[in-house]
């Protein structure tokens, strides 16, 4: 009997502690939200989103994309299966390209730095996700990352009408990723509760802990299926969440 109080005894501790944590993460949710210098109209953030070299450029070549993809004509049904794959797996890349080219930790191999622009401006983004510039996707290797994957298209697919439908996707996946990003980080608050649930989980990466949440423009999809979508009870706030890699 004493052992069976004291093993209900235990749960309760450990079920008031869970609880504890929870409301601790909650109140943290608050103080970050109401943080926030102002609460901006979504309008006002859409027109805001222009002012930057990233949306323009993407934009331009999704539209130059379109134009060609319409004028070349010769529809298929098979055109629409490569679109789809990615549009299905696009989470799952969005995870590994966060995980693995953005949070890329600098190696020196033969006396030689290896570290990219990308990484650079990424982990100058951790140290600073209010600065605004930072959340887009550097125009330089931007330019490289448009010509790149154009040309793979269009080597890759037996017919032009199927890589451009394929490049056209791929524009706006881009697009609707910068979008949402800068999003995130502007002063609007979130209304929907799908939103709400995208942009609690990108800023629990920025300020509880750099090792999960990578998902950005889902609602953690990709994070639950490979593993780093914890209770955000149990994760503890880390100290390099805004200087990654202990980098100064």
């Amino acid at each position: 009997m004493n052992l069976r109080k004291a093993i209900e005894r235990r749960r309760g501790m450990k079920d008031a502690a869970a609880m504890d944590a929870r409301v601790r993460v909650q109140a943290d949710e608050t103080a970050l939200t109401a943080s926030r210098r102002t609460d901006t109209s979504l309008i006002a953030v859409f027109r805001a989103f222009w002012r930057y070299p990233s949306p323009w450029m993407i934009s331009s070549v999704l539209i130059a994309l379109l134009a060609c993809r319409i004028a070349w004509g010769d529809w298929r049904a098979s055109d629409a299966w490569a679109p789809l794959v990615l549009l299905a797996s696009f989470p799952v890349l969005e995870w590994l390209i966060h995980v693995f080219v953005l949070h890329w930790r600098p190696r020196k191999v033969g006396g030689v730095v290896l570290d990219t622009l990308l990484a650079r401006k990424h982990r100058e983004h951790h140290a600073d996700p209010r600065d605004v510039p930072l959340v887009f996707i550097p125009w330089k290797t931007l330019v490289w990352v448009i010509v790149g994957y154009n040309t793979a298209a269009l080597l890759a697919f037996p017919r032009v009408g199927q890589a451009l439908t394929f490049m056209v996707t791929v524009a706006t996946t881009g697009l609707v990723y910068e979008w949402t990003h800068y999003l995130i980080h502007s002063d609007y608050r979130p209304r929907s509760t799908t939103y709400k649930a995208v942009w609690r989980n990108h800023r629990l990466h920025h300020y509880k802990n750099e090792h999960y949440w990578f998902t950005v423009t889902t609602t953690a999809s990709a994070d639950r299926l490979l593993g780093t979508y914890p209770d955000p009870a149990t994760v503890r706030t880390s100290p390099t969440a805004k200087s990654l890699h202990g980098a100064p």
